[in-house]
């Protein structure tokens, strides 16, 4: 097992100094996925890791980062968090977990919004707008049913369906989530893998006649573009634990279809189960140069845990995004 571990290490802190890991076309397919929306972070504990949430354990965000680890939740859950993106722009996440009845699995619900708020219609032949308003609403509805298989594996399927609204456009379409996670007694040591948002292509539409040739014979056509898919695999561990305080580590591979490979590295100190510091790094992504960063807190509604968890993420272009969440277990802290 040790000489496993070592390896693994190695091999992870090595992937920015080798070639891609496996095959990919690279940053030049950057943009090329619709409902790009998909790819936010919507856990705040995951964004201050700069993602590297894979391996982490069950959270009532789970269902988003690893649905395998839901698992680890004995109780009823709830998520629910708010991301800042800029230019008004702001994304909703709202999370429900429910253990079954044998404790081995768990049953998931989950919403994720974004939302665009009104803005003028502006187009090259009416810079100054045409006085039409237009707004983009994106929503996500997914299901996920997690099973612990083992005292050491879990896995979980989640199935999504997706809708999106610009302007006089529409597009829906169904993706679906595998994700596996895989214990250890040592130093709480856990690989994951999970494939997101895999599915099928699709275009914007519209039953109303809405033109887009804006004066060109050509025309502009809606073409059919894929869902952002995403293969990931990390690990995460407590290499340091003494008394009340404790240090989490954790590192991931992310490859999308849409983009070049990337790496990201995170680290939680956490305080008891009260307070938690949180720092990420992404490695081969372009314009994020500084690292992510959060805090969370433990505090209590009547007799249960309630967590309230900030992240912020700093960029190059559209300055710093801010990410707010809210966890609620039913379990009284007594008992924890």
């Amino acid at each position: 097992m040790k000489n496993l571990i070592t390896y693994l290490f190695a091999l992870l802190f090595a992937l920015p100094a080798g070639a891609q890991i496996l095959p990919n076309y690279g940053g030049e397919r950057a943009g090329l996925s619709a409902l790009s929306f998909l790819k936010n972070d919507m856990s705040s504990r995951s964004l201050g890791l700069a993602g590297t949430s894979l391996a982490l354990e069950g959270d009532a965000y789970s269902v988003m980062n690893n649905p395998a680890a839901l698992t680890e939740l004995k109780e009823t859950s709830y998520g629910l968090s708010h991301l800042f993106l800029g230019g008004g722009v702001n994304q909703s996440f709202l999370a429900a977990n429910y253990p079954l009845s044998d404790k081995s699995s768990t049953l998931s619900f989950s919403i994720n919004s974004l939302n665009s708020g009104d803005m003028e219609e502006r187009t090259e032949f009416q810079p100054m707008g045409t006085g039409r308003q237009v707004s983009v609403a994106n929503i996500a509805v997914g299901a996920t049913y997690a099973r612990q298989l083992s005292a050491v594996f879990s896995a979980a399927v989640s199935v999504k369906y997706i809708y999106e609204g610009v302007a006089g456009f529409h597009n829906s379409n169904a993706t679906v989530d595998l994700a596996f996670l895989y214990k250890t007694d040592f130093r709480d040591l856990k690989f994951a893998a999970m494939v997101q948002n895999f599915g099928g292509n699709s275009s914007l539409g519209s039953d109303a006649d809405i033109p887009t040739t804006f004066n060109r014979s050509t025309g502009i056509g809606l073409e059919a573009n894929v869902v952002p898919t995403i293969f990931k695999l990390g690990l995460s561990m407590v290499p340091w634990k003494q008394g009340d305080h404790s240090l989490l580590t954790g590192l991931q591979l992310n490859h999308p279809n849409d983009n070049a490979e990337n790496y990201s590295a995170g680290l939680e100190y956490r305080w008891k189960d009260i307070f938690f510091a949180r720092a990420g790094y992404r490695i081969s992504v372009r314009h994020r140069h500084i690292p992510t960063f959060g805090i969370g807190v433990r505090s209590r509604l009547g007799q249960f845990p309630f967590y309230i968890d900030y992240a912020a993420n700093p960029t190059n272009f559209i300055g710093l995004q801010h990410s707010i969440g809210l966890r609620f277990r039913l379990i009284r802290i007594a008992d924890r």
